[in-house]
């Protein structure tokens, strides 16, 4: 975790995740049993090449397998766009750096909400989850979470295309993912000032999304801070918050920073 705080993320050419995604993206789109094969091939690929690193070297290797300083960053330079009043700026950002929805109609609040709810999913997916897969089976396991957790990333939508091939993947994910993202949920809460109120949301809203897990984390930071999550026809967080801010968002950017310290504590602990 410091190594990721000093440093950021490596080069695309060393990346790991990066190899991860460009082997996906090799194999044609096909079945549902394509899809299966193509998701066992690179997990088991990326666990054995995981198991080949030596004990000394496991701090350098699992860096890539976690994001923390990159996920503030990416929520740091929206919240900035938004204050300069740069709105189309900050659409930009939000969607290279956090969202792959569509957010050419979002207004500045909807902005800051993408933003926050995408450093809750993410505090799960890149930070407590890697390191949970760590502490329970070493560098393999937290590569073979991140290669499942990059298949989803790509292939796991409901389009005519995807729809069986990315399957296993984002039904895989769903399973790797259901305790990080409730121990995220925690962990906002704790980390929020008002913990009551977080989980409060949590167990009330986490089930409006239609994914099984990123609403526990995204609801319990909607909580936190006091405001409404809204990704338009697909879910409403906390309907009874008011619209988020610039401000919220850096409010969000601590309380991501403070449960990745308190994952990181945990799992030393463990």
């Amino acid at each position: 975790m410091l190594l990721d705080w000093a440093v950021g993320e490596p080069p695309s050419a060393l990346h790991p995740v990066v190899w991860m995604g460009r082997a996906i993206s090799a194999v044609p789109v096909g079945s549902f049993l394509d899809g299966a094969a193509t998701l066992l091939g690179v997990t088991l690929t990326s666990a054995a090449v995981a198991s080949l690193v030596p004990r000394m070297l496991e701090p350098i290797a699992l860096k890539p397998a976690l994001s923390l300083r990159a996920l503030l960053e990416a929520g740091e330079a929206v919240e900035h766009a938004l204050e300069a009043g740069h709105l189309d700026e900050a659409r930009r950002l939000l969607s290279y750096h956090l969202v792959s929805r569509d957010v050419t109609n979002l207004d500045a609040s909807q902005v800051a909400g993408a933003a926050i709810s995408s450093l809750a999913e993410n505090v799960s997916d890149s930070v407590v989850a890697p390191l949970l897969a760590y502490r329970l089976g070493g560098l393999p396991a937290a590569y073979a979470y991140r290669a499942i957790n990059t298949a989803d990333a790509m292939l796991g939508y409901h389009t005519p295309e995807l729809e069986w091939f990315g399957k296993p993947a984002a039904r895989t994910d769903d399973v790797v993912n259901w305790l990080p993202a409730r121990l995220s949920a925690l962990l906002i809460a704790i980390s929020s000032g008002t913990p009551r109120q977080a989980l409060t949301v949590a167990r009330a809203d986490a089930r409006r999304c239609p994914s099984p897990n990123g609403g526990w984390p995204m609801a319990a930071m909607a909580g936190a801070l006091g405001v409404v999550l809204v990704k338009r026809g697909v879910y409403t967080l906390h309907a009874g918050g008011r619209p988020p801010t610039p401000a919220d968002l850096a409010r969000a950017r601590r309380v991501t920073m403070r449960a990745a310290i308190l994952a990181t504590a945990l799992v030393e602990a463990a």
